[in-house]
């Protein structure tokens, strides 16, 4: 088992002196060297180190105080425009089509000092068409998706923190299957700048790390406004949301899901079950329709000159949303804000601080011509509430499974400390 180190720890490695942290930097150099022909989490790129360097030279000019992230390497979930690196999407589509600005968040991870490893790979167009990443904990299984190179470039210690992106499931699954910590915050908490837009209504920012610790560390540099919150030592009443909705998940994920909530209900927590999502397969239609719809527009100029290059999954779903109308798509969109209100109201109608799931169907699936299903996910990104999944148990073949928290939209200061309660009782 792979088990590197958290954000903290390299953030202390980097700032000690330029020994350390080229001693740390020779330690991910061959990590990558003997690990990613088989992982593939990074965007090949036979500069990449050259690139490094010169990044750790620019940041070593740098007067104290150090910044906070200085001479960390990150992932850069490749969507994400980046100066001086090209966007390629996993995408047949010409590379020169696809180039835009830097936007906030890469910008803010590099003024911290933080040193882009690599881009990460992803599905095409962050969909569902999956690149060629094998999960590090076991590379006969998919990491996940659509943020499948981010959450392996973590999981097999390439970089303490990475950042990805989800519309349905890509942030909280790939975290999940890979046995680390994935935070995908409230919708619009992060910006969206700089990114290839899949759905705007729908597309949310995040990021990996290894533990909710450093979860903390990186919102408090990423966010705007970030309320610190000291740590919850009282017992939580937890909501536990409908089975129709927990029926989803496949028997061995219900099965651990049912053992933790029992271990939560033991150690002085309140357990609350709810009929919240009880329309669950309502809520699905009309997110993969305002999602398809979305995708249609946003890639209504490339997709008219490149429709060939596409694959068949994604044009399929492309071509399914040129037939959703203006109304179907606005109601959709009125669907996300009447939900999120109702997973408010029931919470503190409920006297309720947070909900916890299963963070994805089951362990994650063998083979990597799927990314799995992100079902689990689709509701809680429907609503753009914030969401956290850390690891929790592991199947009998040593599988890692991972436990979803949720929060009230806006509570993601909350959330954060919360779910540190939740996994210290697990």
């Amino acid at each position: 088992m792979i088990r590197p180190a958290s954000l903290s720890a390299v953030c202390r490695q980097c700032r000690c002196n330029s020994a350390t942290q080229q001693a740390y930097y020779e330690r991910i150099k061959t990590r990558v060297k003997t690990s990613e022909s088989v992982i593939e989490a990074l965007v090949p790129d036979s500069s990449r180190f050259a690139r490094v360097n010169q990044q750790r030279q620019e940041i070593h000019s740098i007067d104290s105080p150090y910044p906070p992230l200085y001479g960390v390497p990150i992932g850069v979930k490749d969507i994400f425009h980046a100066k001086g690196y090209a966007t390629k999407a996993n995408a047949e589509v010409p590379s020169e089509e696809l180039t835009g600005a830097q936007g906030p968040i890469i910008s803010r991870l590099r003024a911290a000092g933080a040193v882009i490893l690599g881009k990460t790979v992803t599905a095409e167009f962050a969909h569902y068409d999956p690149g060629p990443t094998r999960n590090p904990i076991n590379y006969e299984h998919t990491p996940g998706g659509s943020s499948s190179g981010s959450a392996a470039a973590v999981a097999a210690g390439y970089c303490p923190l990475s950042v990805g992106t989800q519309t349905i499931g890509s942030i909280i699954r790939p975290a999940a299957f890979c046995g680390i910590v994935g935070f995908k915050p409230s919708f619009n908490r992060l910006s969206n700048e700089g990114i290839i837009t899949l759905s705007e209504s729908a597309d949310q920012t995040g990021y990996f790390t290894q533990n909710i610790e450093s979860a903390i560390f990186a919102a408090e540099i990423l966010f705007d406004e970030w309320r610190p919150i000291p740590r919850i030592k009282s017992p939580l009443r937890i909501g536990v949301p409908s089975q129709a909705y927990i029926q989803q998940a496949d028997a061995v994920g219900i099965s651990h899901f049912e053992n933790h909530v029992q271990t939560l209900d033991s150690t002085r927590h309140e357990i609350v079950q709810l009929d919240i999502l009880g329309n669950i397969s309502q809520i699905n239609t009309r997110h993969e329709r305002l999602v398809a719809a979305e995708a249609a527009l946003s890639h209504h100029e490339l997709y008219d000159q490149y429709a060939g290059d596409y694959s068949s999954v994604l044009s399929e779903m492309i071509e399914s949303g040129q037939d959703v109308s203006v109304a179907e798509r606005k109601q959709a969109q009125v669907s996300q804000r009447t939900l999120r209100r109702q997973i408010t109201d029931v919470m503190k109608d409920n006297n309720l601080e947070i909900l916890v799931s299963p963070a994805a169907t089951g362990p994650p699936p063998e083979g990597i011509d799927s990314t799995g299903d992100p079902i689990m996910n689709l509701p809680w990104s429907h609503a753009g509430v914030p969401v956290i999944t850390f690891p929790v148990s592991q199947t009998d073949t040593g599988l890692p499974l991972g436990l979803q928290c949720i929060a009230p939209f806006g509570h993601d200061e909350e959330l954060l400390r919360m779910c540190e309660v939740v996994a210290d009782a697990l």
